[in-house]
């Protein structure tokens, strides 16, 4: 028994005591080691690459601080020895390149600091294998644009700052992905441009900040994306006018700053679709005076302060309003004399008087007062800063920001004369029929240009020449039904193009052929019903493709063959049948595929087989599914990370072992059977740290108990009793000379209450079984030598059970005694959970 309790209380010390076994382990001698901690900082060390010689210990260190040096470039796979690392800190590094796949394998890292860098993009997959990320921090840095997709990876992010860097506009899901992000910071930087769908995706945004930016009107459009949002902050923004024409549609808004701007008047609805909207930041502005607010109901406080408020007898309905509505304000008179410096909750209606009145002083000066408010349109060229350089008329030209802009002026033709170091132009919402031939001519340095909402049926053969710097171009909601093969010509580096919204019957495979770097292709909600050989020839560097809500039937094989290099693919919303599994032949790359809301009702063996190694997100959900063959989903392997089945017509589904690293997976909204047939579901569900949303919906006896917790009914099957037995056998009292392999398999559960430092994984737990206790033999993939559980239910390979200890829940280890010296130990104590140091007195 000496021996037992000697190897347990090794084992013991492993995982409750690493900072006494790596006391003694070296530290880089440019680092300072803190193991009790876990902490390694290096910090203002000039290094230039990450330290590769972090301890022994590396596989344990939780923090690491390396601000202050010189790394320049993060490689791909930096930080794969240090898995465990919950907090990076990369401040102050001189960073001009992420590579891809720089921070793969710190999936348990929860902060990454990146501010105060050189960082002009993000490349794709720079993020990857961020999946428990809480925090990332990219502020100061040089951040000029933001790919749609490049924080797809960070599902878990709960804070994103972004802010002082050098952003001029956002394109259409730029955030996509962020599920969870509360906190959007978007400060100091140089935005003037969001577009309608810039901030889509983000279903849990509460808190945005704009402020300090180049905004010259509410982008009422795209921040109806956020309709969750309870804070907003705009202040130190161009407006000069807000209506309800902004389009400011946010029901749960609660505080909307907007101070420190140029705001001159405000329209009596401007917040009529805000109807929570408590409190109003309008300090420093140029207000003179502010008509009594309709449809925020519960505002209560609204700033004045810094406004020259006239507080002659105009101001009455507005005082009244503030009385009745039991609205605190602030703010102080700038006039007339006699009520200069007033606060204004100081006065009474009777106070205001209008010129002319009988009670007015005569001395008053009252041809101070300014003329009634009125709705101001946005600053011609005349009283901007561009007045010098050449802008056409009716138009605005930014020079500080190099945008041009005509948003909205019923224009009939493409406007010439702008600036030629304009880098955004947005002429949306004008009527062009066509553009013609060289229609912008001069702009050799634009990169963006937006021509939503136009009109237009026909984009000429030339339209675009002469712009070798075009990213971004936006045709989306016109009445384009088809592109001439020229008609993108000109523009070779473009790389996003939007053709949603509009009627195209076919993709236009020959216009597409001028483009040769094409990343991105967006034609949801047009009418095309197939997808042919031929339609995407020549678009070699197509990452994204979207024909979401069209009216596609087919996709034949061999259509999306010219784009090798395809990530995403989005086929939802059509009217596909059955999965185009020939057409994904030879896409090596796909990574995320959307079938959801086709009318699809079965799945066949091996329908996803071609793109089984690399597809990490399968949308699957509203498709009317009914039945899932048994191999539907053979072939898709480890790399799986989200399976969407919600919303369809299943009542059974087979088990799924096969998928060993999802991460998520949703059954919720089917109605399910619970019965023998679902077992195997059942039991694959219960060793599952994750939820899933699968309820029963018969028999009547189950109907609203989650799959996963109905033991009740699946008890009465009869495999039931068999399969029990096998995972827990019966103690034995055994007489053995000496270790016998092969022996049977005893279970001692090893309380450790909710310590930290236990294995986050079977893996981990395996490795330092067997790389310090011997007990190697038996272990496997399938059966570990030591299991993690947590709150009674079993935890497989990526198992996050350790890192959801808390006060609810209590860790625990299963040894799986591979010798009948350890089954001792389970034969005096059961099956049942015994503390660490009633097993150090065997």
């Amino acid at each position: 028994m000496e021996g037992i309790s000697s190897v347990l209380l090794l084992f013991l010390l492993l995982l409750l005591g690493p900072a006494g076994h790596t006391a003694a382990q070296r530290c880089p001698r440019t680092c300072v080691c803190d193991n009790s901690r876990r902490h390694v900082a290096c910090r203002h060390q000039n290094l230039t690459e990450v330290p590769p010689a972090i301890p022994e210990v590396s596989r344990l260190t939780q923090r690491l601080d390396l601000q202050g040096n010189q790394l320049k470039v993060i490689a791909p796979a930096a930080f794969q020895a240090l898995p465990h690392l919950t907090h990076l800190d990369l401040r102050h590094c001189q960073v001009e390149l992420v590579a891809e796949g720089a921070f793969r394998g710190l999936g348990r890292l929860l902060v990454l600091n990146l501010a105060s860098n050189r960082l002009s993009a993000l490349p794709q997959e720079a993020l990857d294998g961020l999946g428990s990320l809480r925090r990332l921090e990219l502020e100061r840095n040089l951040l000029e644009e933001l790919r749609p997709g490049a924080f797809g990876a960070l599902g878990a992010l709960v804070t994103l700052n972004l802010a002082h860097n050098a952003l001029v506009y956002l394109p259409p899901m730029a955030f996509q992905g962020l599920l969870r992000t509360r906190g959007l910071q978007l400060a100091h930087n140089a935005l003037s441009v969001l577009a309608p769908e810039a901030l889509a995706g983000l279903p849990a945004l509460r808190r945005l900040s704009l402020h300090h930016n180049e905004l010259q009107a509410l982008p009422g459009a795209a921040l109806a994306q956020a309709r969750g949002l309870a804070r907003l902050e705009l202040g130190h923004n161009p407006f000069t006018y807000a209506g309800e024409e902004d389009g400011l549609a946010l029901p749960g808004l609660r505080e909307l700053a907007l101070d420190h701007g140029a705001l001159q008047a405000l329209d009596p609805r401007a917040f009529a679709h805000c109807p929570r909207l408590h409190t109003l930041d309008l300090r420093g502005n140029q207000l003179d005076t502010l008509p009594p607010l309709q449809g925020p109901g519960q505002l209560r406080r609204l700033r004045l302060q810094g406004n020259p408020l006239w507080c002659g007898c105009r101001a009455r309905p507005l005082l009244e309003w503030l009385a009745r509505a039991r609205v605190r304000s602030d703010g102080a008179c700038r006039g007339p004399r006699r009520l200069r410096g007033e606060a204004l909750d100081a006065l009474r209606p009777s106070d205001l008087r209008c010129p002319g009145d009988p009670a007015e002083d005569e001395d008053e000066d009252e041809d101070e007062e300014p003329a009634a408010a009125r709705p101001r349109a946005p600053p011609g060229p005349a009283e901007e800063d561009g007045a010098a350089q050449p802008c056409p008329r009716a138009c605005v030209c930014a020079s500080a920001s190099r945008h041009s802009g005509c948003e909205g002026r019923g224009l009939q033709a493409v406007p010439r004369g702008f600036p030629g170091d304009t880098q955004l132009l947005d002429l949306r919402r004008n009527r062009f029929p066509a553009v013609p031939r060289a229609a912008f001519p001069g702009l050799g340095r634009l990169v963006s240009l937006h021509l939503q909402h136009c009109g237009i049926a026909a984009l000429e053969a030339g339209a675009l020449a002469g712009l070798g710097s075009l990213l971004y171009l936006y045709l989306s909601d016109n009445q384009l039904s088809g592109l001439g093969a020229a008609a993108l010509e000109g523009a070779p580096r473009l790389g996003y193009l939007y053709l949603e919204r509009n009627r195209f019957l076919q993709v236009p495979g020959p216009a597409l052929r001028a483009l040769p770097r094409l990343f991105s292709l967006h034609l949801q909600d047009n009418a095309v019903e197939r997808l042919a050989p031929g339609d995407l020839a020549g678009t070699q560097a197509l990452r994204w493709l979207y024909l979401s809500g069209n009216r596609l039937t087919q996709v034949s094989p061999g259509a999306l063959g010219p784009a090798p290099e395809l990530e995403k693919l989005h086929l939802d919303r059509n009217q596909l049948r059955e999965v185009p599994t020939g057409a994904l032949e030879g896409l090596p790359a796909l990574r995320e595929l959307q079938l959801s809301g086709n009318p699809l009702r079965a799945l066949r063996d091996g329908a996803f087989r071609p793109v089984g190694g690399s597809l990490q997100h399968l949308f699957l959900n509203s498709s009317g599914l009914e039945q899932v063959s048994p191999g539907a989903f053979s072939g898709l392997g480890p790399r799986l990370q989200s399976l969407h089945l919600q919303k369809n017509q299943l009542q059974a589904l087979p088990a799924l072992p096969g998928l060993s690293q999802l991460e998520l997976v949703d059954l919720s909204g089917n109605p399910f059977r619970c019965d023998c047939q679902l077992l195997p579901l059942h039991r694959w569900l219960t060793g599952l740290n994750l939820r899933v949303g699968a309820t029963c919906a018969a028999p009547p006896s189950a109907r609203g108990q989650r799959v996963k917790a109905a033991v009740a009914v699946f008890e009465a099957c009869p495999s039931w009793a068999s399969r029990k037995a096998k995972r827990m056998p019966s103690a034995r009292r055994a007489r053995v000379k000496g270790r016998r392999r092969g022996a049977d398999k005893f279970h001692v559960v090893l309380d450790l209450g909710k310590d930290p430092l236990l294995p986050s994984s079977n893996a981990q737990a395996r490795l330092l079984t067997a790389s310090t206790l011997g007990w190697a033999q038996g272990g496997s993939e399938k059966e570990p030598l030591i299991r993690p559980q947590a709150e009674g239910e079993q935890f497989y390979r990526r198992s996050k059970a350790w890192d959801e200890c808390d006060s609810s829940s209590r860790c625990q280890l299963t040894l799986v005694c591979m010798d009948l010296r350890q089954a001792c130990a389970h034969e005096r104590h059961g099956a049942r959970s015994v503390p660490a140091r009633e097993l150090l007195e065997l």
